[in-house]
């Protein structure tokens, strides 16, 4: 909705017209929620009067929406990114909208997160968030489109969200290492880049630190290693615990399975027998956990994004407060990969 219509009168117009904010003339035109009635009246009635027709064409006007739901998301190759879309869009086909994904590309994309401006130009009528921390700049400016927001994944500063308690999931798989009698056990966490743009990675590493120093034991930091929740990364953070002097772990716990699994492919090689030498679980329950028995604490990302598609198409239809903070449940799955440390 953005420019000048073929007659040359822009949104701009209108809102002066109206005199009010040009997000708000958009959301009226669109028949977005969060507008009255009186002010939604009075917009259309200065678009008809200054014969506006907002792009890219006038059926927006007869529809009131985009019938298009964003999804912005830092990698698409992940696990978990990967079902919750699949959950996402799922819903969405049911109720005739469609989905459009911003790919960030990763961390270092090589181009200005620009996404904001992105999306009011394709005009969505609400967006998701997947597990990404946003700057300040970046949540006003997303605020400032006044479409409804929702992250799903992990909690994101500014607006409500659909995940696990992540907390407590880290806790509840450390326990499960201790209640076996594990006493040395090392930690695979997320890099650097993770827990700079993922809340989800610190708060699995803070829970796992309080749950072992509750429990009166040692944090070696020679058993900690940072990989970035891949399975190759796993493996690479597992050589340097493996690699460390002195004696070794008897458990590992690992912030995802991708790098659990890594951690169990490099302890094959080296011919470390899993678990009757070392104990090893996760978090996630990823698509190979179940046969390779890795041992984790399942979560359903695919669900994750049903509820949170559910709850904007809710608020679209004028549900006010439907999208909000919603703990999704989780459980403890026991396999082969655990069992009481060596004597």
């Amino acid at each position: 909705m953005e420019g000048r219509d073929e007659m040359g009168v822009s949104i701009d117009d209108v809102a002066a017209g109206a005199h009010v904010s040009t997000a708000t003339v958009s959301r009226a035109l669109r028949g977005l929620p969060r507008v009255s009635a009186a002010t939604r009246a009075k917009v259309i009635a200065v678009a008809a009067e200054l014969g506006y027709v907002p792009s890219p064409s006038a059926s927006g006007l007869a529809t009131g929406r985009t019938r298009t739901m964003g999804v912005l998301v830092p990698f698409v190759d992940r696990w978990y990114f990967g079902h919750a879309i699949e959950g996402i869009d799922q819903v969405l086909r049911e109720h005739g909208y469609n989905l459009l994904l911003f790919s960030l590309g990763g961390y270092l994309h090589g181009q200005k997160r620009s996404f904001t401006e992105s999306m009011v130009r394709k005009q969505i009528d609400a967006l998701l968030v997947l597990s990404l921390g946003l700057s300040e700049e970046e949540l006003r400016r997303l605020h400032h489109t006044e479409i409804p927001l929702l992250s799903v994944g992990g909690p994101v500063d500014g607006c409500p969200g659909v995940y696990i308690d992540d907390a407590a999931a880290a806790t509840a798989a450390t326990e499960h290492l201790i209640g076996l009698g594990h006493r040395r056990i090392g930690h695979l966490r997320g890099g650097v880049q993770d827990e700079k743009n993922f809340k989800v990675p610190a708060l699995r590493t803070l829970a796992f630190e309080a749950a072992m120093t509750g429990a009166g034991l040692e944090l070696r930091p020679e058993w900690t290693a940072a990989g970035d929740f891949t399975v190759a990364e796993g493996a690479r953070a597992a050589v340097q615990v493996f690699d460390a002097p002195g004696e070794p772990p008897t458990a590992l716990f690992c912030g995802s399975d991708e790098m659990a699994l890594g951690a169990m492919f490099e302890a094959q090689r080296r011919g470390i027998r899993v678990p009757e030498e070392l104990s090893i679980v996760g978090i996630d329950d990823h698509d190979f956990s179940a046969p390779a028995g890795l041992t984790t604490i399942a979560q359903q990302p695919w669900n994750h994004g049903r509820a949170a598609a559910t709850m904007l198409l809710a608020e679209l239809g004028g549900a006010a407060g439907a999208a909000r903070d919603t703990l999704m449940p989780f459980e403890l799955v026991v396999r082969h990969s655990t069992a009481a440390p060596p004597r």
